[in-house]
């Protein structure tokens, strides 16, 4: 049987190499990067205890302070500024940031998330067309407290190097954020003003 102590150590190394896939490959779902972290280091994932989607987190966290290192901040300041901006522009739709950008650990390729909020989604279909923005509308899947799985409509568009997906919910919706894949707790989320502190305190840094 195998001991706690090689399991553990065993669980780490799977934790660091899915850091690294994701943030290489430019991979978002956790499961599809533990699978491949099993297949890089011969494990059978089925028999080993799997890391948690927040010990990835904070492996990749550790992983770009150790070898991203100026650049990465340097590159996760621009990201930020790009998402204040994006925020200023969708001011009337109370927007909030979410995901890596948010958190810090973001790579280049990934996409800034906010989330926005209307009584219908045409709202920012109309919003897009009048500022004369191409988007595409994608589905993406959330879930809820109680187990509740619910669609929302995501548009996707460039702005500048960088790409940004804004997901319209409810009104209602600000008070009932989505689950979030790392913790399974409320997705944190972060108002303009939160924003201004992050790109504040990493100016005086």
């Amino acid at each position: 049987m195998t001991s706690t102590r090689k399991q553990n150590t065993q669980r780490t190394e799977m934790a660091q190499v899915a850091a690294r896939i994701m943030i290489d490959s430019g991979i978002r779902d956790f499961r599809c990067a533990k699978q491949k972290a099993a297949e890089h280091l011969g494990i059978n994932p089925r028999n080993s205890i799997l890391p948690k989607n927040r010990e990835i987190e904070a492996a990749t966290i550790e992983h770009q302070r150790l070898f991203g290192g100026n650049e990465h901040t340097a590159e996760l300041q621009r990201m930020r500024q790009t998402a204040r901006q994006a925020m200023r522009l969708f001011a009337d739709f109370r927007p909030r940031l979410v995901g890596e950008v948010f958190s810090g650990t973001a790579s280049p390729d990934t996409p800034i998330c906010l989330h926005l909020f209307a009584e219908q989604p045409e709202a920012m279909d109309m919003f897009l067309d009048d500022q004369a923005i191409p988007f595409e509308i994608v589905e993406r899947r959330f879930k809820f407290g109680g187990g509740q799985v619910a669609f929302y409509p995501t548009f996707c568009f460039v702005a500048g190097d960088d790409c940004i997906e804004a997901t319209v919910f409810e009104h209602t919706g600000l008070r009932q954020p989505p689950l979030s894949l790392v913790n399974g707790g409320a997705m944190p989320r972060a108002t303009p003003a939160d924003l201004d502190e992050l790109l504040a305190s990493s100016t005086t840094l």
